[in-house]
């Protein structure tokens, strides 16, 4: 049973100046996320070749995801049974201890659990935030609102790579790791967000207070989802039919099949009820996001690997080389959210946003080594032009398709299903990539191993014993083709395996590197070609999208007049 309980304000429309207070306390907490997003993305490659680890990178990011992901549900039943302000405080509490104990892994396994606890607090931050906008405003007048979301966003986007770039690149600050303060610059931000949404977030919110807490729903959840996303990035090393990976299946399926069970057993009480399922328009957008998240996530998580082990750019340079990319997203996002308000259509911007990135994925699958630089960036420009035009709309879609009183759950599941879908998109891309990596690599070996010039590179390399990350890879390219050669004696076998530190491809000359980047780029390419096949897929269920009529009121005002 509903009641009405007033945290704040009375239950009447919102003035300017108290939207905008609230939305200081949203955005503080954006912004943590946010620059979490693309500090960490632009850093990892460096972190993963400190901690020895490359080829782990994606558990870090799925471990991340996958906590993320299970919590964002409970967030949005909770927050509608118990009001919204101290579970985003919560989540932000989470996130800042996470991001501490990230600070201080010593190995990629460390690193992972932490990563894990700090998206339990992550699960929270966007998915509260956007369900509070949909609380205290109207999906037609929200694109009014949007340009300090945006604003937010593109801060973090400009801020996060160039100091993530900058951390990563130094050896030390203040005597700490330079790479461990991205993850330390999280925590005094979090305090002062912290206190700010303490001071300012407060409105009226109708909350179930009667409500049950689907506990057991939210752990059949967990069985159902974890194996199989583990599956899905560890299936590469595994094989697809090994026991371990049949027995994830099973455990997963068992997973979900009682999750299902709970749910229908805990009716209205369920974190995810399931007759929110029964709308038609609720159900064909959450199989968008599912798809859409995989493109995004999938995507985005290649390019700066694409601009560090091609390119051979620094953290930093792949940060700015991110840019167009952010500019694309803020330039469409702005038109698109402008044109919504005005005239109530949104499902021509998401049909717009599914062809682009369709096409700009795919023209990304043709990348090499030797691509011009601005034709990358061409294409990273229209991939976020691709993703402004989506996200605005299903966002808005999908919190309007259901009743008002249903905000938390819709919000949170629409968040949900599109971590799902990002999450198993960053393992099973990341495992195509790692899968391809060494028999492309063998290929391009085979065909520089015939050029003089690069043999002799080689060997000029190994014998140069003042550059000696280089000199002890360039030794185990000679031990495979020389056993025994003199001139490796005592080190053959002594350097990084390019699956653990990619960075070494910067110890050695170009011609060296280049069949190692080669088979890194035709890698790629499969993926990217992936990332486009699904790209189609969500352009043909946007373009059957059913659309509805955006609501006048927000989320606050239609219960109220309920």
């Amino acid at each position: 049973m509903a009641t009405a309980e007033t945290t704040g304000t009375a239950p009447t429309a919102l003035t300017h100046r108290q939207i905008l207070t609230i939305f200081a306390g949203l955005m503080m907490g954006m912004f943590l996320a946010s620059l979490d997003q693309t500090i960490v993305s632009t850093a990892i490659r460096t972190i993963s070749d400190d901690l020895h680890g490359y080829s782990m990178q994606a558990w870090v990011t799925t471990a991340y995801l996958i906590t993320s992901t299970i919590v964002t549900p409970l967030y949005g039943k909770l927050s509608d049974m118990h009001g919204r302000k101290p579970f985003f405080m919560l989540a932000i509490t989470i996130f800042i201890v996470g991001s501490f104990l990230c600070s201080t892994s010593t190995s990629m396994y460390e690193l992972t659990a932490f990563r894990a606890l700090q998206g339990l607090g992550a699960g929270g931050l966007m998915s509260l935030a956007l369900t509070i906008v949909g609380d205290v405003v109207s999906p037609r007048e929200r694109a009014k609102y949007q340009g300090y979301f945006l604003a937010v966003f593109a801060t973090s986007s400009v801020l996060g790579p160039v100091l993530g770039g900058l951390f990563a690149g130094q050896d030390s600050i203040i005597g700490v790791a330079g790479w461990r303060w991205v993850f330390l610059v999280n925590v005094p931000i979090g305090v002062v967000a912290l206190g700010v949404v303490f001071r300012v977030l407060n409105y009226h919110q109708v909350k179930s207070t009667k409500a049950r807490v689907d506990w057991w729903g939210a752990a059949a959840l967990s069985v159902g989802v974890v194996p199989l996303l583990i599956v899905a990035e560890q299936g590469r090393t595994w094989g697809w039919g090994s026991g371990s990976a049949i027995v994830c299946y099973i455990v997963g399926l068992i997973g979900i099949a009682g999750f299902i069970a709970v749910e229908r057993w805990m009716g209205e009480a369920a974190i995810i009820p399931l007759r929110i399922f029964n709308n038609r328009v609720f159900s064909q957008g959450i199989l968008i996001a599912v798809v859409v998240g995989a493109v995004m996530f999938g995507g985005i998580s290649m390019l700066p690997q694409y601009f560090q082990v091609i390119r051979g750019s620094s953290p930093t340079v792949a940060g700015l080389q991110m840019l167009p990319m952010v500019l694309g997203l803020m330039v469409a996002s702005i038109a698109s959210g402008q044109m919504i308000s005005r005239t109530g259509r949104y499902k021509v911007f998401a049909v717009i946003g599914a062809a682009v990135i369709t096409i700009a994925t795919f023209l990304f699958h043709y990348m090499s080594v030797d691509t011009p630089l601005w034709q990358v960036m061409t294409m990273a420009f229209f991939v976020g032009f691709g993703l402004g035009n989506l996200m605005q709309p299903m966002t808005l879609a999908l919190q309007n398709a259901l009743p008002p009183k249903d905000m938390g759950v819709s919000t949170a599941a629409a968040t949900f299903f599109r971590q799902i879908g990002g999450t198993a998109g960053v393992a099973v891309f990341f495992s195509v990539l790692f899968s391809l990596m060494g028999p492309n690599i063998a290929d391009q070996m085979k065909q520089s191993a015939a050029d003089p010039a690069f043999q002799q590179a080689v060997v000029q390399t190994a014998a140069d014993t003042s550059n000696a990350k280089g000199s002890a890879f360039a030794c185990n390219l000679v031990e495979q083709s020389h056993p025994g050669a003199p001139i490796c004696a005592g080190r053959a076998g002594t350097g990084a395996s390019i699956m653990d530190d990619t960075s070494v491809l910067n110890h050695v000359p170009k011609i060296v590197a280049h069949p190692f980047k080669a088979g890194f780029a035709d890698s790629m390419d499969v993926v990217f070609l992936s990332v486009s096949v699904l790209g189609v897929i969500a352009l043909i269920l946007v373009i059957f999208w059913q659309e509805v009529a955006l609501r006048k009121q927000s989320g606050t005002q239609a219960q109220m007049m309920e």
